[in-house]
């Protein structure tokens, strides 16, 4: 069963515990806040066939912190693969934590988060943790700022103390802070289009270069960025394919009719890209579809400028 508080001892050798108020469980920017991560973890262990579900049941155990730990900063533990008593998932966790810690260059005594709380299932805990291994490897990783309330529970020599307060889990963060403001400064592919025709024709062929280049394997090639991204289709297939990652065909329709159709898939994209970082809000998915040039090479753009080097 999970906790949804976190726990530690003070100096005085009692307890303190945080427990997250029911009300904080049921706030949407939490929710969005564990989707994220979610999606997150799923994205970067998908080469290991790794599905979580749930933060609460999924990463107690220690594998799925193992692995991620080895894909994001290669550490190479020697551990059991998979810890099913008790007693081997805590010593794996004490070996997991500590090289997790020290790849943060983090003292144990500041982290909030220990063996005893992820082993527990502490979802305040576990959110921490993640968070912070989120922020150092994907900076670009946009969180919702979320602030939780929690009783403090804390035992003392005259008994318990509790005590309200706000524990803040991501601020506002550097990467969503700066991603709006990205978003909002003139786009260089909006300075491009104030020069001579021959320029602009000169970058539209290296985009198209390099969308090619990418859309070779799934056998389509585009002639014409004008028009040909207006359906969204070959918009979601070319993001499919730079981030790797599969659209359910259930998701969008791969033969549009008509203008709805075609603003959901270009909407969808769009979503895609916001989620994946890249500064594509001040985009109308409406001016792709009416075949706003400038609006198409900018998304194409961001594309190209975050995966021109791969």
């Amino acid at each position: 069963m999970a906790d949804y508080g976190a726990e530690e001892e003070n100096r005085q050798g009692g307890e303190r515990r945080m427990v997250i108020q029911p009300t904080s469980l049921e706030d949407p920017k939490l929710i969005k806040l564990k989707e994220v991560l979610v999606e997150w973890i799923n994205k970067t262990l998908k080469v290991e066939h790794i599905v979580v579900r749930s933060l609460e049941e999924d990463l107690y155990d220690g594998l799925v912190l193992h692995h991620l730990l080895r894909r994001l900063a290669g550490a190479q533990l020697h551990v059991e693969e998979i810890a099913l008593s008790t007693e081997a998932q805590v010593r794996k966790l004490e070996v997991i934590l500590t090289a997790l810690n020290e790849t943060l260059e983090l003292n144990e005594e500041k982290a909030k988060w220990s063996v005893k709380l992820i082993h527990s299932r502490d979802l305040l805990a576990t959110l921490h943790l993640l968070v912070a291994l989120a922020s150092r490897f994907q900076p670009d990783l946009v969180l919702p700022v979320v602030s939780v309330e929690v009783v403090q529970c804390e035992v003392t020599k005259n008994g318990i103390k509790a005590d309200k307060q706000t524990e803040i889990i991501t601020f506002q963060s550097n990467s969503s802070a700066e991603l709006e403001r990205e978003s909002n400064k003139e786009c260089p592919i909006d300075e491009l289009f104030k020069l001579e025709a021959h320029k602009i024709e000169t970058v539209k062929k290296a985009i198209l270069h390099f969308v090619n280049k990418n859309m070779s394997s799934l056998g389509l090639n585009v002639t014409d960025l004008d028009k040909q991204f207006a359906d969204g289709v070959i918009l979601l297939l070319l993001i499919g394919q730079l981030e790797d990652f599969f659209i359910p065909l259930s998701e969008f329709f791969l033969c549009p009719v008509g203008s709805s159709e075609m603003l959901h898939n270009v909407t969808l994209a769009m979503d895609l890209l916001i989620d994946q970082g890249l500064p594509v809000q001040s985009v109308d998915p409406q001016d792709i579809v009416s075949q706003d040039v400038p609006a198409t090479v900018k998304v194409l753009y961001y594309l190209f400028k975050r995966h021109k080097n791969k």
